[in-house]
């Protein structure tokens, strides 16, 4: 299995369920870890996962609010099985640094763990 690993991507967003989260917006970091088994030694891009590709995914999905860090960390998680084909395993974290909470101090963080072959029994078919 080889795995590609995007870490510490940083992004300022609004995510959040509280007023202050949604106005002024917040501080994420995220890791992502992608896992793949290739049919050969790779030489060439399309025969590997291309993380700038990821990483527009992953963006597009920073950019729009969510409530809940976790519909967002799942939504980003299967979004990339859907995407890239020879993906197998996928793992994602999103913490959400110095929330604007009263008197909240540090950060929190939510992980999601999901499998093409779990993904396509909860789902069916994903073409």
């Amino acid at each position: 299995m080889l795995k590609i690993e995007l870490l510490d991507l940083w992004f300022r967003a609004r995510h959040g369920l509280y007023e202050e989260e949604k106005q002024l917006g917040g501080d994420f970091k995220l890791d992502v870890e992608l896992y793949y088994l290739p049919a050969s030694t790779p030489y060439h891009i399309h025969e590997t996962i291309d993380y700038s590709e990821v990483y527009a995914l992953i963006r597009r999905h920073m950019q729009k609010p969510e409530p809940l860090l976790e519909t967002l960390v799942i939504n980003i998680g299967n979004d990339i099985l859907r995407r890239f084909k020879l993906a197998e395993e996928v793992r994602v974290s999103i913490k959400k640094i110095n929330p604007p909470i009263i008197s909240f101090t540090g950060s929190m963080s939510v992980s999601y763990q999901q499998t093409r072959a779990a993904l396509l029994e909860g789902e069916g078919n994903l073409s």
